[in-house]
């Protein structure tokens, strides 16, 4: 009776953190909706930047993403201890299993946030500093690596390893649907709980993957490329002229923050969903 108790807490937990999961997600569209709809003034600012400066920015975007994942994993590594984390997060699925209560759950969110607080600061600096001395596509390289710090140990504070063409691909997926807004972004979302269910399932019974090979990453860093490009536009041809770039530089945190808390819902969800894959879904 106490066993039969326990599991009906535990899967009660789970629910009621979803359903809440579910309302974040429902306003976060509302707010992407509402920037689809507000694009106008910045259409006819990007009609002025040279095509010139709009292919160069998609070029370094690529050459960041890409440069980073082959070459900056295990530098960005030795800001945190991988194994420590994913070992804590053993700790935490136990406690859980033993107290079958929200509030571990909620402790596990809360934990996630409040890690990337110092990455958000850390965007700001090292954006306005190269902003005063109108340095605007080298900073793309810096930024890109805070970026991927944060999503890495987002997934991995959720007990996900990043270190597979498959982890790749969804976090790229992740990064540029962060970007988008309307229907892109609906699009991109849907395919991103797609991949959510896709991947557990591998988890669970493991084949072959259906996506994912290398040339599917590679494509996917272009496209994700193209989407910071098209939404930093602006930001970053401003952010190369001496003095007036630090507007351009403070719009990093701002970016950093959307990237993450998009991010921090999706791991969220994969976290709840591996959690309760004896009784999935709940309303996927």
């Amino acid at each position: 009776m106490i066993r039969r108790d326990k599991e009906k807490n535990y899967q009660k937990a789970i629910q009621k953190e979803w359903k809440a999961l579910q309302k974040r997600e429902s306003r976060i569209e509302v707010v992407f909706e509402k920037e689809q709809n507000g694009t106008g003034w910045r259409q006819m600012l990007e009609a002025k930047v040279p095509d010139k400066i709009r292919t160069n920015l998609e070029k370094a975007f690529c050459v960041a993403f890409t440069t980073v994942f082959e070459k900056g994993t295990g530098i960005i590594e030795k800001s945190y201890d991988r194994q420590k984390i994913l070992d804590n997060v053993q700790i935490q699925n136990y406690a859980f299993q033993v107290k079958a209560d929200r509030k571990s759950l909620k402790q596990v969110r809360n934990g996630v946030a409040h890690k990337n607080l110092g990455n958000i600061a850390a965007t700001a600096v090292e954006g306005v500093g190269l902003g005063v001395l109108g340095i605007g596509l080298p900073d793309i390289v810096i930024f890109t690596g805070v970026l991927l710090r944060g999503v890495y140990e987002v997934s991995l504070h959720y007990g996900f390893d990043y270190d597979t063409e498959e982890e790749r691909y969804f976090i790229l997926k992740l990064m540029e649907t962060a970007m988008r807004s309307g229907e892109a972004w609906k699009a991109g979302n849907g395919e991103i709980d797609r991949l959510i269910i896709e991947m557990a399932e591998e988890e669970a019974c493991p084949g072959p993957a259906a996506y994912a090979t290398k040339e599917d990453v590679a494509e996917q860093i272009r496209n994700t490329s193209d989407a910071f490009a098209a939404d930093m536009l602006i930001l970053k041809f401003v952010q190369g002229i001496p003095i007036v770039g630090i507007l351009g530089g403070c719009g990093n945190p701002v970016y950093y923050n959307k990237v993450m808390k998009y991010a921090q819902m999706k791991y969220q969800r994969r976290y709840l969903y591996r959690l309760g894959a004896a009784n999935c879904p709940y309303g996927m």
